[in-house]
């Protein structure tokens, strides 16, 4: 049996053990209060935040991928990052790749024995041939989960960046990474469950690593989303806005100068702005 008393995320929180005898509003206060050590322990590691968004970027202007990969509530959270910036940033649906142990019907429903083997994660990246150029992402609450560990193993062989997310600084898997952003948001609110504290920490940073990296490459313009796929009549409402701030005419007008120009922002602007 694994001894997990030594691991933060499975640590009672001495401020919570009355939880269950609270009012109503005095429990989601407590529950709030908490929450903001998530903000603030991201402190600590932007840094190596900054640092990683550089490996991104890099990565994508040479050819590269951005790789996540977890379990549970980490795993998924990687999944919903990655599956955001094809519609977000206009990129192809394999730049950012968001894997989950258990494979996509885990997403959905419980597989988490599905992180117990190493050898799982490490086959999963193996059969995807990384090089040099490409991130890895191993994203773990406890900093311990085999299956990313696994994963991890197999990015560094193939010479790829491997980066950690944690709520446990120190553990395996900083020691696997080049670049460590463990964060230390204490114990949780409900003891052990890491989709509270740690996972609002991990999904904050995984908002900085795809969104900034995008940003350095060149896919918004100002604080603009200038690459967004107009998919639905909203996303195409959207386009006509940005065009319209860009250009200082009115909506009406971009949304011509769009539809002239198959809705794609950046060649209206390359085409219009003087």
């Amino acid at each position: 049996m694994i001894k997990t008393d030594k691991i933060n995320t499975e640590k009672r929180n001495p401020n919570t053990t009355h939880i269950d005898s609270l009012d109503t509003l005095d429990m989601v206060t407590l529950m709030h209060k908490e929450s903001r050590r998530a903000y603030d322990a991201i402190d600590a590691v932007l840094p190596s935040v900054a640092e990683a968004v550089d490996k991104i970027a890099y990565a994508f202007t040479h050819g590269g991928r951005l790789y996540y990969i977890g379990a549970g509530t980490s795993g998924r959270l990687g999944v919903l990052d990655a599956s955001e910036c094809p519609p977000t940033f206009g990129v192809d649906d394999d730049l950012v790749v968001g894997i989950i142990a258990g494979g996509d019907k885990a997403l959905r429903k419980s597989s988490e024995g599905a992180e117990d083997s190493f050898d799982d994660g490490y086959n999963e990246i193996k059969k995807r041939s990384l090089c040099k150029n490409d991130v890895l992402v191993g994203i773990a609450a406890s900093g311990r989960t085999p299956y990313v560990l696994g994963a991890m193993s197999a990015a560094k062989e193939a010479g790829a960046t491997v980066c950690s997310i944690s709520s446990s600084p120190g553990s395996k898997l900083d020691l696997a990474a080049d670049i460590k952003m463990s964060v230390d948001t204490g114990p949780e609110v409900v003891t052990g469950s890491t989709r509270l504290k740690s996972g609002t920490a991990q999904k904050l940073i995984l908002n900085m690593l795809s969104t900034c990296a995008m940003i350095k490459t060149g896919r918004v313009y100002e604080n603009l989303m200038i690459c967004v796929r107009p998919t639905n009549d909203k996303l195409k409402a959207r386009c006509a806005n940005i065009v319209s701030e860009i250009l200082d005419v009115d909506t009406e007008k971009a949304y011509e100068m769009l539809s002239e120009n198959d809705f794609n922002i950046r060649a209206v602007i390359d085409k219009y702005k003087k």
